[in-house]
């Protein structure tokens, strides 16, 4: 059975979104972040999607929070939030203790409630916590521009938060089972609408190398049951599937979407990206600098 979904948001065939990463390693992310958002807010675009409101060198109380809620509420475009590691898993209590899933749970409370997005375009969304075996996943949401859908995935930087130490890998595990459920409600669903393409917005790129094999043991790859997931549902769907995630290769360099069949990845990088969602491409997406110009 399906989640009831709201009416697609009326745009053209030919539209434009924009993707602000969270500022890596910068010590003044609220600068970076208020700038991308001033640079979306003057494009045209469908909307805008952040991955992560701060870098993992900031702080992770709850005037940060709050203060980045809202930034991205006032923006102009719709925005929709992707979680991303440098959110919470650096977190650490007054002990020096890790607090990462108290902060997570922080997270959703802020940033992940109500049935619209962020910012002056309210765009209608629908979030996996609706079912409620996965109440608890509610930055897990889906939308639809068109004919296309759209989704988050929570799918943190840093070994999708798998853990070394044996008997501390609950938090990885559980929402291995809730993405598991997450993509394939997601792929029923496009191909039930017969939709023309799926984008999913992540932190941690689950294309990217397999974790260094260390002197004492092998670790494991937190994004290989996902990786394998993607191709496997991707192999079946008519239409084309892109991951944008936050991990380019080369942060300096231009982003460039890899395309292995009908399943793609881009990394955001440092800069906001722009991607365009184009009829007569046969790929269907394209990069486009600040200018326009595809790539």
């Amino acid at each position: 059975m399906f989640m009831a979904t709201p009416a697609a948001w009326a745009a053209p065939q030919d539209f434009a979104f924009g993707v602000i990463g969270h500022a890596t390693g910068a010590t003044r992310g609220e600068d970076a972040l208020r700038q991308a958002i001033a640079e979306t807010d003057a494009d045209n675009l469908a909307f805008v999607v952040v991955n992560g409101i701060k870098s993992a060198s900031e702080g992770c109380d709850d005037a940060l929070y709050n203060q980045r809620h809202e930034l991205l509420a006032q923006a102009q475009n719709g925005v929709f939030m992707s979680l991303a590691g440098s959110d919470w898993i650096t977190c650490r209590d007054r002990e020096q203790r890790s607090d990462a899933i108290e902060r997570l749970a922080r997270m959703r409370d802020i940033f992940y409630s109500g049935e619209f997005s962020l910012g002056a375009s309210r765009l209608p969304l629908l979030r996996q916590s609706l079912t409620p075996k996965f109440r608890s996943y509610a930055e897990n949401t889906r939308w639809e521009v068109g004919n296309v859908l759209f989704a988050t995935v929570n799918l943190p930087a840093g070994n999708n938060h798998f853990l070394l130490d044996g008997g501390r890998n609950n938090e990885f595990e559980d929402r291995l089972i809730a993405n598991r459920n997450w993509l394939q409600h997601l792929f029923a669903f496009a191909a039930l609408k017969k939709s023309a393409a799926i984008v999913f917005f992540c932190d941690g790129n689950p294309f990217g190398p397999a974790p260094k094999r260390s002197f004492f043991r092998t670790q494991r790859d937190g994004f290989a049951e996902t990786r394998r997931l993607f191709s496997e549902l991707a192999a079946k769907f008519p239409g084309r599937v892109l991951v944008v995630h936050g991990q380019a290769v080369k942060p300096k360099a231009a982003s460039h979407i890899l395309w292995s069949g009908n399943l793609g990845n881009v990394g955001s990088g440092e800069r906001w990206l722009k991607i365009v969602v184009d009829d007569h491409l046969p790929q269907l997406f394209a990069v486009a600098d600040a200018d326009g110009e595809r790539r």
